[in-house]
């Protein structure tokens, strides 16, 4: 599924957030760049549509959030996000930002673990889709 980026205001607006990065996300950027979790390209303040995304796994169709203090007074605007993003086959992985600073590499296995199950599971839908089907 392609997942169509957003106009150039968002992507602007992308570019403003990952200068301004939260500590949190510093430290797990640094864990997921290059390729570093497992050979998976994620990409930071990725807009998607009028969204802009923490990070984003296109091969998992995976999106991280790392919710700070903040997100609790912002639970509408994600439950539309999270539901757009869902109806484009997106899956949304929210993490508390004192989770990513007290156990990072936990988190990082959580997001390991959930990609992978996701890669796994697209392309299990594709071949079988792919398969002739039986008479």
């Amino acid at each position: 599924m392609h997942a169509p980026r957003g106009d150039w205001r968002t992507d602007l607006r992308a570019a403003r957030l990952r200068r301004e990065s939260s500590p949190p996300e510093r430290i797990l950027w640094s864990r997921l760049r290059n390729a570093k979790l497992g050979g998976l390209k994620f990409r930071r303040q990725r807009s998607l549509g009028p969204y802009i995304l923490d990070f984003f796994c296109a091969e998992a169709l995976l999106c991280i959030e790392i919710d700070g203090h903040c997100h609790a007074h912002r639970r509408d605007h994600d439950a539309r996000r999270d539901e757009y993003l869902r109806e484009r086959g997106v899956h949304t992985l929210r993490i508390a930002a004192s989770e990513v600073t007290k156990n990072p590499d936990g988190v990082l296995m959580h997001i390991l673990r959930l990609a992978r199950a996701r890669i796994e599971e697209k392309e299990k839908s594709e071949t079988e889709e792919g398969s002739p089907e039986k008479a």
